[in-house]
């Protein structure tokens, strides 16, 4: 019961808890509403003063923006009627800026940009008038200022491109050119610089403004000008080369005379600027260098000498239509400066000259010098084929360095002259054409001659013919030009089927098997013709000499210039063949003894037993007198001509000498032993007048004039 009661209570005491808090919720409950009521009240008043206060605002509000709009299209209208003012005064403002020009700097302060600025002017105004008001008065005077602006700019881009536009000096040119050359570790030679930068700057603003307002007529004037500076730096080097030439392209070089050099140096250099060492060295080098070793190889094998040097070719004569080596070295720096200057036009025009239309300007600067250039290597072509048909072949000896050095620079001139017309970009190829045509013909026309060869005079003394020398010293220069002559000579059907024939074709050492074949060729008619020729000798002696020294000289000049290893790669027993035909030379030559053997190799003609009882008959000792006096003439006739003879080769003539002995001392010995010392003469000293050294001594006498 006690539990009962107490629960009872526990339960009652919350209810009554809960129902307080009830009571509370609903109070709380009460009073939220009445705030909320309260609230939407106050909003409600809000909203409609807000109404009534929208009501009042919005027409004053529509007012305001509309004279704010007002506001703004007036100012938009004034600023558009100052703007279409400022057209009318345009003219009366820009007038004394264009009447001045834009000429150079005044008290410092530069007339270039205010005169574009005014240009700039004018040209909106033009436009305006042009499109609102073509009928205006004003329309005529700021067209008038704008052409008069143009024309001014024109005038001024010309005045600065004059101004500024000199000729390349020929000692910058020659510096530049023998770049390449220096090996005396002087400083680099100067870079080609045309104008200062503040004047390429002008340049560039006057000719953007042109170009952006179609005024084109600037570049052709540009193009003009430079032209004749090009042409004017060209021949300015030229004179500069026939001035240190002696007065003529033909003449001496002027390095070769210390008089020459010290006149020129004095009239024709600056003060403070010297000569430049790079050049004067490569051309006193290169100058005499074809003709040094042309007539140092003949003297050092065939004893002859050339006397005083000659600027000319070894085988041509002083005439007008020789090309001397001066000339070719002149011809060369005239190509590489024309070429050196063409690069520096190509880089100097660039911000000035828009690129689409550079090639064509470029065309029109370059234009006449490649037309002198092309003109000038046409004319050595020309005099080198009158050389040619004069069978005067040393003229290709300046046809072949020129075309080699033309081959080595065309990659770099055909990348200036890229994206120009066929007609210039042809130039350059219309010299290397006529070059190569014409040394073709002289490789040929040169075996022609040899085999139709006119001359009649052959060495009274059985020396190295002049033909021979001619032509191996000719061959010897070809080396220098290997890659040249390859390319001259692949082009012909025959040189290409012997190289193929050869398994060369495809090869590194092609080209040096082409000029081998080429080698191989001149040689073989060289020794047709000399064959034949030497059959004009009436002497077996002279005439064996003769083929002697000629084949001699040809294999050592080719063993020694290095021809033989080029003849091998096609023709690999070459030597030997030589070898073969000197030891034939050689063997026909000991018929020359005959006369004298006829003497002393019948030693039967007297019987043994009359020999070994001495007592010899009367017609023994005629016999015995016979032989002994025959030999002595003979011998004696035979040492007297011989010394007469010629063996320049020191080799070749002591070898033929030991063979001399070889062959007649044995013979003579035997025939000496066994007969003079008979008792068959009262005089024994009027027959037997040599022993065999005596003999020996004789024949060591043999192709020695002086002995």
């Amino acid at each position: 019961m006690n539990d009962s009661s107490e629960r009872k209570f526990e339960i009652e005491t919350k209810l009554e808890k809960e129902l307080g808090n009830l009571n509370l919720l609903k109070e709380r409950v009460n009073k939220s509403s009445n705030l909320t009521k309260g609230i939407t009240n106050i909003l409600s008043s809000f909203e409609h003063r807000l109404a009534r206060l929208e009501e009042t605002i919005l027409p004053v509000y529509n007012e305001t923006g509309n004279l704010q709009r007002q506001q703004e299209n007036i100012e938009r209208t004034l600023l558009a009627l100052e703007h279409v003012i400022s057209f009318y005064s345009v003219s009366q403002e820009v007038e004394p800026i264009i009447r001045m020009g834009p000429g150079p700097s005044q008290n410092g302060i530069p007339t270039l940009e205010p005169f574009l600025r005014a240009m700039d002017r004018l040209q909106s105004a033009l436009e305006y008038f042009e499109k609102n008001n073509p009928q205006s008065v004003e329309l005529e005077n700021v067209t008038t200022l704008f052409t008069s602006g143009g024309d001014a700019l024109n005038r001024e881009f010309k005045d600065i491109l004059c101004r500024h536009s000199k000729p390349v000096p020929p000692i910058t040119l020659l510096d530049i050119v023998g770049a390449d050359e220096d090996t005396s570790g002087e400083d680099a030679p100067p870079s080609l610089s045309h104008f200062p930068d503040a004047v390429i700057q002008e340049l560039v603003c006057i000719a953007d403004w042109l170009i952006a307002h179609n005024h084109d007529d600037y570049m052709n004037t540009y193009s003009k000008v430079r032209a004749k500076v090009m042409m004017k730096s060209l021949t300015q080097l030229r004179e500069q080369q026939k001035a240190h030439s002696g007065g003529s392209t033909h003449g001496l070089n002027m390095a070769g005379s210390p008089l020459l050099r010290q006149k020129f140096q004095n009239r024709h250099e600056t003060p403070n600027r010297r000569a430049s060492k790079r050049i004067q060295h490569v051309l006193e080098k290169k100058a005499n260098k074809m003709l040094l070793k042309a007539s140092q190889t003949l003297e050092q094998s065939t004893g002859l000498t050339f006397g005083p040097r000659r600027a000319s070719s070894h085988f041509a004569e002083q005439r007008e239509d020789v090309v001397d080596d001066v000339e070719m070295e002149n011809y060369l720096v005239c190509v590489m400066a024309v070429q050196r200057l063409m690069q520096s036009e190509r880089l100097l025009m660039a911000g000035i000259i828009p690129l689409s239309h550079q090639p064509r300007i470029l065309e029109a600067i370059v234009s006449e010098a490649m037309d002198s250039i092309v003109q000038e290597g046409e004319n050595i072509a020309v005099r080198a084929k009158r050389c040619i048909n004069r069978q005067e072949y040393g003229a290709v000896l300046v046809i072949f360095p020129i075309l080699k050095h033309l081959l080595t620079i065309r990659p770099e001139f055909e990348k200036i002259v890229e994206g120009c017309d066929y007609n210039v970009r042809s130039k350059f190829a219309s010299i290397l054409n006529t070059l190569h045509s014409t040394g073709a013909k002289a490789l040929e026309d040169l075996i022609e001659s040899i085999r139709a060869d006119p001359s009649t005079q052959l060495p009274k003394d059985g020396t190295v013919h002049e033909l021979t020398s001619n032509v191996l010293v000719f061959l010897e220069q070809l080396l220098d030009y290997t890659d040249t002559i390859a390319g001259v000579l692949e082009k012909e059907p025959a040189y290409a089927a012997a190289l193929h024939h050869a398994g060369l074709a495809n090869r590194p050492e092609r080209a040096r098997a082409l000029l081998g074949i080429y080698v191989k060729k001149v040689v073989s008619q060289l020794n047709t013709t000399l064959l034949s020729k030497s059959d004009l000798y009436g002497d077996v002696a002279v005439r064996s000499v003769f083929r002697l020294n000629n084949n001699h000289y040809v294999l050592k000049a080719l063993q020694r210039s290095g021809l033989a290893e080029l003849v091998q790669l096609t023709e690999v027993d070459c030597q030997q063949l030589y070898h073969d035909m000197i030891q034939q030379h050689k063997k026909d030559y000991t018929q020359s003894w005959s006369r004298v053997l006829n003497y002393i190799s019948t030693v039967d003609d007297i019987p043994s037993t009359v020999l070994q009882s001495g007592k010899l008959r009367d017609r023994d000792r005629n016999t015995i007198k016979e032989k002994f006096a025959g030999f002595n003439k003979e011998m004696e006739e035979m040492a007297k001509v011989q010394r007469g003879y010629s063996i320049p080769d020191v080799e070749l003539r002591e070898s033929l000498k030991r063979d001399n002995k070889e062959y007649i001392l044995p013979k003579y010995n035997a025939f000496y032993e066994k007969y003079a010392n008979l008792q068959f003469t009262k005089n024994p000293e009027k027959y037997v007048k040599y022993t065999s050294v005596q003999v020996s001594a004789m024949i060591d006498r043999f192709f020695d004039v002086a002995a």
